[in-house]
């Protein structure tokens, strides 16, 4: 029986060290922070524009405003000199806050977005959900009638339901009259769910089509595991579907929660043809009038940086309480 003898490795090939030994672990940390500092440099890149738009749209007007409010026009003597600005301190916040007229123009505003969120989010969320369900027929043309309202801008808008609104002038009106229904849209307690009808016209149809995209990305599986559980299709969309759109519930909520705090298009229009909306029917309003009407600019920039504060505070608080719910949820869990 014959053996076979190892091969002789030479002494060499062991010590000589590999072309990616420490000249490659060396030059890793290299190539990982300059792929890090392209990154960051593709970003700065990315993000300027966003940033650019933020500070001269957004921050300088904001910090302007807070300027302003702290500083007020005097006439100095009986009056008949010259104006001169000066220093005025918590004068105009205290100004508008002691307002009745100010504090009126918040109590409307709240009792609008009581009545509009609720129905806006709602709404949406129903005719998402009737879409995504298959029950409508030709989705895709029911999805652009819905959404064409809001193509048309505010002010038009506002228009067209004003021409609808006014007796004499509204086919809507007339028909109602002939079927002996009399309906004053402009009266003290109509005028409101006008003016909501308004807002849920121009923008039910939009917030139906981001409900409809978040719909469209819930994982068929889940659905058709509950179907085969039993569950109706009433059940799916409130126990399967509903709760796996919840972020795009609360960031439309809190969207239309934004926009509701800046009434001004619509009451503005409306008041041209009702007494029941004054000039400072809600916070913007009263914005609009101090500075354009009476020039007082300083009064204007006070409530402009209250109304801002009141929106920050209630979007901090939708915040709060949605990430709360969502941490006690998955505790349960």
């Amino acid at each position: 029986m014959t053996s076979t003898a190892p091969a002789s490795v030479p002494a060499d090939a062991t010590a000589r060290p590999s072309p990616q030994g420490p000249a490659a672990a060396a030059s890793a940390p290299k190539a990982r922070r300059s792929a890090r500092r392209r990154e960051l440099g593709a970003c700065g890149v990315l993000m300027t524009p966003f940033f650019a738009l933020l500070v001269t749209v957004f921050l300088i007007p904001v910090a302007t405003a807070v300027r302003l409010s702290f500083f007020s026009d005097d006439q100095p003597g009986l009056g008949f000199g010259p104006e001169r600005t000066v220093f005025a301190g918590l004068r105009n916040y205290t100004a508008v806050l002691a307002d009745p007229t100010f504090l009126g123009g918040l109590g409307v505003v709240a009792l609008y977005c009581l009545v509009y969120i609720p129905l806006m989010v709602v709404g949406a969320l129903v005719l998402a959900l009737l879409l995504d369900s298959g029950v409508v027929r030709l989705r895709g043309t029911v999805q652009l009638a819905l959404f064409l309202p809001h193509a048309v801008p505010g002010i038009i808008a506002a228009l067209i339901w004003l021409y609808l609104y006014t007796p004499g002038i509204s086919p809507v009106i007339d028909l109602l009259g002939r079927a002996d229904i009399t309906v004053d849209f402009l009266g003290v307690h109509t005028v409101l769910p006008s003016i909501v009808n308004i807002a849920l016209w121009s923008n039910l149809g939009y917030n139906m089509v981001v409900f409809y995209a978040a719909l469209q990305a819930v994982p068929r599986e889940v659905i058709e595991a509950s179907v085969v559980d039993g569950a109706g299709p009433v059940r799916t969309a409130l126990q399967v579907k509903t709760p796996l759109v919840r972020s795009s519930i609360v960031m439309v909520a809190m969207f239309t929660l934004i926009f509701a705090l800046q009434l001004f298009t619509e009451p503005m229009l409306l008041s041209q043809s009702t007494p029941m909306i004054n000039s400072r029917f809600s916070p913007s309003m009263y914005v609009y009038d101090a500075a354009f009407t009476r020039n007082n600019y300083g009064l204007a920039a006070a409530a402009s940086v209250i109304l801002l504060l009141c929106t920050i505070a209630l979007s901090y608080g939708v915040t709060r309480w949605t990430n709360r719910a969502d941490a006690a949820e998955e505790a349960a869990r």
